[in-house]
């Protein structure tokens, strides 16, 4: 049984009282908050996963974007360092 890797995108917005804000436009009320970058990320990975297991036992329809495991894909990030 071939798996399919499932890419749902994001976006992360820096809080102007400090930390991130990550929402999934694709699956409304997918959003979470991290103190830092990383956090954020893996919180809002969570969120999805929790939002598709739902749905799933719902039998509701989550929109997706696959691809097959064996394929190579990238992708460019920002990444904030602190220096100075």
């Amino acid at each position: 049984m071939q798996k399919d890797l499932r890419l749902y995108p994001i976006t992360i917005e820096q809080c102007e009282e400090g930390g991130y804000f990550a929402s999934c436009d694709v699956i409304p009320g997918c959003h979470a908050e991290g103190e830092t970058y990383a956090e954020v990320i893996d919180t809002i990975q969570s969120v999805i996963e929790e939002h598709i297991a739902l749905r799933g036992e719902h039998q509701e329809v989550v929109p997706q974007v696959s691809i097959p495991e064996s394929h190579s894909w990238r992708m460019t990030l920002p990444l904030p360092v602190k220096h100075g």
